[in-house]
């Protein structure tokens, strides 16, 4: 009886959704989480950046379009001086840090902008009408006010998997030790320079966000929400009400780490069971006696704009190969393209990796491609730009069923050799088939259990029994500096003392030494 009570009071719901930074291949996430949210009879409102009407999810779905959709590669070329994503490839942590405040900032006010976003804001009653916000766990922070205005818990979903301040939004400490930064490609097991380094980039992280990020988006807050009649706290006080967060991945793609209950790992949330592919596609890997290729950058990283002399490699090399080449390029329009290449604009790649006959996937190392190589189990050629790719592909080098090459380096030689280890060294496809078989093993669904937290929340009108305490504490407590001070001043008093007795005891035996010499 009681968990029938409990399932009723979640259903047909009302939730607020706001997706609105307008990355194409986050929405391979948000798709699939609204889709089974509506599949289970909850009402929808999406402010979103790329529609959703494809899905044909009918009347329980409401959608805010933003429009245009902002391109804020214009803005990351324009600060970094380049010309293509491909010159992305060698910044470094902190200026990836610096990217995404950018994007997060631009795209943020983009949306916010909106007539109907607007409409949302000024809501002359908003109480009452919504049960949930669900929001995009990536510098989308001044939208948490939209729970102050409705009076409802929040929910995040993060499409990059972990970063380390996620834990310290949740109260945690995560240890700096063995948790690598993000953006970094080290392993659970570092070096002592990689743990200096990677407190480094811990630290200098935290503080930026606490002293450079975050006065901008409450800058950004006050401009669009100060006028309401409505107590909206700071950003970082917003980020710390978050009831639960769902975020993009799961063992065995991520390393072990201290987490708190209110951080739910549902990596994997935006495969489905392989569909039929195209007749074309389909045609062309079935007859593959030797197997097929599938090269994919991306939506960011576009094969299209790939300098001349990288372009002509891969295509000298995929030429003098046995087996067939799928290549997601932009343009389908290759001068002399080789008979074994087949190019598309657009490629329903998870469906490709399951064709039995998928030898390789040549990827940039994007979270989602990642999580579909390891799922459909085909060892992975890694090339990876910016941000978390490096570290997605590192792990992936180290668990054995990939080979990671630097964009700047290639050499024919190297492609050649490193695409022929694996397809014909077998220990590649065991290792992935392995680490497949742990990825797919789990009590729930990724979008089943991505549902029963919503709703959980929902149930409970917010998750205050998962909050931790290290929330309400100064960041110095948090970190216990205020201890750390506290005994080093009593080892230095205790110093002190014995210097001072030390230095008294000397100077008494010195006393003594003269008055029997007199």
């Amino acid at each position: 009886m009681m968990l029938s009570f409990y399932a009723a009071s979640s259903e047909g719901s009302h939730i607020l959704a706001v997706f609105a930074f307008p990355g194409k291949s986050h929405y391979g996430m948000h798709s699939a989480l609204i889709k089974e949210l509506i599949d289970r009879g909850h009402h929808v409102t999406m402010v979103a950046a790329f529609t959703l009407k494809h899905l044909n999810l009918g009347t329980n779905y409401t959608e805010i379009l933003i429009e245009p959709v902002y391109d804020f590669w214009s803005d990351v070329k324009a600060y970094f001086k380049a010309d293509t994503v491909f010159d992305l490839s060698t910044i470094g942590v902190l200026e990836n840090h610096f990217m995404l405040e950018l994007i997060g900032y631009t795209t943020t006010e983009h949306a916010l902008k909106q007539p109907k976003v607007q409409e949302l804001i000024n809501n002359p009653n908003p109480v009452g009408q919504y049960d949930l916000l669900l929001c995009e766990q990536f510098y989308q922070e001044p939208f948490l006010a939209l729970a102050n205005i409705y009076k409802i818990p929040v929910v995040t979903s993060g499409t990059l998997g972990f970063e380390n301040h996620m834990s310290q939004m949740m109260g945690l400490l995560s240890p700096w030790s063995y948790v690598p930064h993000g953006f970094t490609d080290y392993n659970d097991h570092m070096s002592f320079t990689e743990r200096l380094l990677n407190t480094y980039y811990s630290l200098a992280e935290d503080l930026l966000r606490e002293y450079h990020y975050f006065p901008q988006m409450d800058k950004m807050v006050q401009k669009y929400f100060g006028h309401l009649n409505v107590t909206i706290p700071t950003v970082s006080e917003m980020e710390k009400n978050i009831s639960v967060m769902l975020l993009n991945s799961h063992t065995p793609l991520i390393s072990a780490r201290p987490l708190v209950p209110g951080i739910v790992f549902v990596g994997g949330m935006h495969i489905y069971p392989p569909k039929k592919l195209p007749k074309d596609i389909q045609g062309f890997m079935d007859d593959a006696e030797n197997g097929v290729i599938f090269f994919s950058l991306g939506s960011n990283v576009l094969s299209k704009d790939m300098p001349d002399d990288k372009l002509h490699i891969f295509l000298n090399v995929f030429a003098a190969m046995k087996q067939r080449v799928i290549w997601k390029f932009e343009n389908e329009s290759i001068p002399n393209l080789p008979e074994n290449i087949l190019i598309k604009k657009w490629l329903p790649q998870s469906d490709i990796l399951a064709h039995p006959h998928t030898k390789v996937f040549i990827t940039h190392g994007g979270l989602f491609g990642t999580q579909e190589g390891v799922h459909h189990g085909v060892p992975m050629l890694g090339i990876p730009f910016y941000c978390d790719q490096q570290l997605n592909l590192r792990k992936s080098e180290r668990n054995g069923y990939a080979i990671t090459l630097d964009f700047l380096t290639i050499t024919p030689q190297l492609l050649r050799d490193s695409l022929e280890k694996l397809i014909y060294d077998p220990k590649y496809r065991k290792n992935i088939q392995r680490y497949s078989n742990i990825f797919r093993d789990r009590p729930k669904g990724a979008r089943e259990t991505a549902a029963y937290w919503i709703e959980y929340v929902i149930r409970h009108r917010g998750a205050t029994q998962l909050r931790s305490a290290g929330l309400d504490l100064k960041w110095y407590r948090f970190y216990l500096l205020d201890v750390i001070a506290f005994v080093v001043v009593i080892i230095l008093f205790i110093i002190l003392i014995l210097f001072y007795g030390l230095k008294r005891l000397l100077c008494g035996v010195g006393k003594n030494k003269k008055i029997k010499v007199n």
